[in-house]
């Protein structure tokens, strides 16, 4: 970081002395990346939770509303996707079931990358889009719910009890995007957790044996965040906070129809730039998010 500084310091003190117009542009850029370097290192100074630096593991659900919110799950994920290559995040998708007709039923996907689910976990809660149709022949407006769930990916000295009794363990055929490989064998894992009805499934590798792992990692990560949750319930309760855990509640509009706007409701940050955020540009939101939640 000074190292970077001193440089766009030297650059300068040459345009200033030489008068030199290509050193001033080049002194514009670098002085561009540090300031870009400094809101990094602002933002991993807010991250104070245990598990911010962790991967992420990303899944997102339908809501009511059959092919819309089908299609809006589509929408969401292409987004995520495209925010995580910006970011220089690998990412993996472990499980995907396709709508019945067009879009995804449900998908899950691990995002690795250092503050992964630190960035990741702002975007926990119910997305709703308005828009035109384009799959009403009438062109009418509808509106579209998905719900959005981050956990972080726990790492192996993090114990998670769970007791083989209450579990079931199905096989099935993997089917979809990324399981025409290995659909000829059931390999794919769906893990039930009975007294929680928690349920994870993982059909991405050929492997059974690598795909029970990757789900019982997912499973745990799930009853680790529902433990933390109920006890965050029940401290606000001591405190006599009555306010809901934003489990369910909307976090945010993406409005296409009549108007363009996607609004953030726990932080008001707006913009009309649609495509870009849908296009991965979520920075403004992630970044007003953390700087809400550390006030």
């Amino acid at each position: 970081m000074s190292a970077a500084f001193e440089d766009a310091e030297v650059l300068l003190e040459l345009a200033v002395s030489e008068n030199d117009r290509e050193a001033e542009k080049e002194v514009a850029r670098a002085l561009e990346a540090v300031e870009q370097l400094l809101a990094a290192l602002e933002l991993e100074c807010i991250f104070s939770g245990e598990h911010d630096a962790s991967n992420a593991i990303l899944t997102i659900h339908a809501g009511a509303g059959g092919t819309e919110a089908q299609d809006w799950v589509s929408i969401l994920l292409r987004m995520y996707l495209r925010w995580a290559e910006n970011k220089n995040f690998a990412t993996e998708i472990v499980d995907q079931l396709p709508g019945d007709e067009a879009g995804i039923k449900s998908v899950t996907v691990m995002v690795k990358g250092r503050w992964a689910y630190g960035y990741l976990r702002s975007e926990m809660g119910i997305h709703r889009l308005v828009r035109i149709s384009p799959f009403d022949t009438g062109g009418r407006r509808h509106t579209s719910f998905a719900s959005v769930f981050i956990f972080p990916e726990l790492t192996d000295d993090i114990e998670v009890e769970i007791d083989d009794k209450d579990l079931r363990v199905d096989t099935y055929r993997a089917s979809g995007a990324g399981g025409q490989h290995v659909n000829k064998t059931s390999s794919a894992i769906r893990i039930t957790h009975l007294p929680t009805g928690l349920v994870s499934q993982c059909q991405n590798e050929r492997s059974q044996h690598r795909n029970r792992d990757t789900a019982m990692k997912m499973l745990k990560a799930q009853l680790y965040e529902r433990e933390r949750a109920n006890r965050e319930l029940q401290q606000q309760h001591l405190h006599g906070d009555k306010k809901e855990i934003a489990w369910g509640s909307q976090i945010r509009s993406y409005v296409l129809q009549p108007y363009r706007l996607i609004k953030d409701h726990r932080t008001n940050h707006e913009t009309g730039n649609v495509d870009s955020v849908l296009n991965g540009d979520l920075d403004p939101f992630i970044i007003s998010y953390l700087l809400w939640k550390n006030e």
